[in-house]
């Protein structure tokens, strides 16, 4: 009997909520050219199922235990270069997609998006192209046009971004390091970096700012 699944878009789901890849197996079972081959619930799993199997495209769940959606893009454009990554996360996709697009992402979703989007921008990825939303488009084209005038948190490495966000969440430090793996001093060193970027003082600042101008929820 001919397998139908080879010609198929082979996925992988990678988020820590089983609900969450219930869901999205659900919708993916409903198509026919695509297939989840496997799910994990966090980064760690992620990289080494990558490295025993053959996947045509991953859907990254940015916030994980342990290693964060950022850093295993980060680690699946130094080994596998060639493999599309779509974004998964609950951040406003006009900020925050960017970073990500910056770091070799093929498309970026906000959880919250319609089913058909989805598989629209299964089949885009697959394809070769990239997902890239009207707001995304529009934020990228600004980001490339050099007169435009930056706001603060535009001057951030993607790195810096992330940690931004996390503080303006209400998340301290200590938590922070946890979460991305790093150490205390290095999330302090971020935050400062930060604070003199934005040109502010205190973590009220960075929260008040991040609210003000929609960067988290």
């Amino acid at each position: 009997m001919k397998d139908f699944s080879k010609d198929k878009i082979k996925l992988i789901i990678a988020d820590d909520h089983a609900v969450v890849r219930r869901g999205l197996i659900q919708i993916l079972s409903e198509t026919s050219d695509m297939t989840v081959i496997a799910e994990v619930e966090n980064g760690n799993d992620l990289i080494d199922k990558i490295r025993e199997i053959q996947v045509d495209i991953v859907l990254l769940d940015v916030c994980m235990p342990g290693k964060s959606g950022w850093d295993v893009l980060i680690q699946l454009r130094a080994e596998h270069p060639e493999l599309p990554v779509i974004i998964l996360s609950i951040s406003p996709e006009k900020d925050y997609a960017v970073k990500f697009f910056r770091a070799g992402a093929s498309g970026y979703l906000h959880k919250t998006s319609a089913p058909a989007q989805l598989v629209e921008a299964i089949r885009k990825v697959a394809r070769g192209g990239k997902y890239v939303t009207p707001e995304i488009a529009e934020k990228l084209a600004y980001d490339v046009d050099t007169s435009a005038e930056k706001q603060p948190h535009d001057t951030l490495s993607p790195r810096e971004f992330q940690i931004l966000c996390l503080i303006a969440s209400g998340k301290t430090v200590k938590e922070i390091a946890a979460e991305l793996s790093l150490s205390v001093p290095t999330i302090s060193t971020y935050r400062t970096r930060i604070l003199e970027k934005m040109e502010m003082k205190t973590n009220a600042q960075l929260t008040h700012y991040a609210f003000k101008n929609k960067l988290i929820d």
